[in-house]
């Protein structure tokens, strides 16, 4: 279902792209082609048409990208859990003493002297 909606998506963002490319805010574009007396859809029934596609078009959009965000898939893991409470719980304390493996020596050995630099 996820994928269905994202290429609604991206369908009406190009046709939305093409209406909008479409318009002329000086009366020109689309509209401005049909200067004959004879025509069937005048140039403001033009006009209209691409206000009315283009307001579809973008309520279109927004319900798809609600839809779709109600639709990402989800594992159930995931749903119980937040990715910032995730990171959270997770996160290293950076005031924390870092906790290095120490073993201490076997009984038979004995540590070896730690060498010391020359004075100069």
């Amino acid at each position: 279902m996820y994928t269905l909606i994202t290429v609604l998506i991206f369908i009406t963002c190009a046709l939305l792209i093409l209406i909008v490319l479409v318009q002329n805010s000086k009366g020109g574009g689309l509209a401005s082609n049909f200067q004959s007396s004879n025509q069937i859809m005048g140039v403001r029934k033009t006009t209209d048409f691409l206000e009315k596609a283009t307001w579809f078009l973008a309520g279109a959009l927004l319900l798809f990208s609600v839809l779709g965000s109600a639709f990402i898939p989800r594992s159930a893991e995931d749903i119980n859990r937040s990715a910032i409470q995730n990171q959270i719980e997770n996160a290293v304390d950076p005031s924390a003493v870092p906790d290095f493996p120490m073993t201490a020596p076997e009984q038979g050995q004995e540590e070896a002297p730690a060498e010391e630099a020359p004075a100069e």
